[in-house]
């Protein structure tokens, strides 16, 4: 069984968006400071450091919550997973604070399997005015699960191979 606790588009910058709880702003390189995936920056307590294929404007995005590990769904293009626990409320906060909605997430350690389509696309518009379609979409999800390293499960992109080159333990 699974819940969505968000589905819309989202404004990113420097194609970023965060999942942040406790009231912690994050810091990239922080983020993913020893993990083997660029794209879910879980290295610091209680966030999650999100990478986009857009630069600017708006992603689409989902967010689930699921009782235990969903199967992967191999359509995404791009797929990695991390561990995270909450340290109070959590949200969906994009770049500089220009939005938020509320995760409805408890204290539990999570896993989380962060999905992508078409981050190349995106990277090449960087900027979508009001008017463009959507061009990337994401989706992440969570279930209860004891901590584990992240994990790159499927990478298919040039963007994301990027991002993966840039971390490293």
């Amino acid at each position: 069984m699974s819940r969505k606790l968000f589905d819309g588009e989202v404004w990113v910058h420097y194609g970023q968006i965060y999942v942040e709880s406790g009231g912690r702003h994050l810091d990239l390189q922080e983020s993913f400071a020893g993990q083997r995936n660029g794209l879910l920056g879980a290295a610091e307590r209680g966030g999650l450091f999100l990478i986009t294929g857009l630069h600017t404007g708006e992603v689409g995005f989902t967010v689930e919550l699921h009782e235990q590990a969903p199967p992967v769904d191999d359509t995404w293009e791009e797929i990695v997973e991390a561990s995270y626990q909450p340290l109070g409320d959590v949200a969906l906060v994009c770049w500089g604070g220009e939005g938020s909605w509320p995760l409805d997430l408890d204290g539990f350690e999570y896993r989380v399997r962060y999905h992508a389509v078409r981050m190349d696309e995106a990277n090449d518009l960087d900027t979508r005015a009001v008017e463009d379609p959507l061009v990337d979409r994401y989706l992440l999800q969570f279930w209860p699960a004891p901590p584990a390293p992240d994990r790159i499960i499927k990478q298919s992109s040039e963007d994301a191979a990027y991002w993966h080159s840039t971390v490293g333990s």
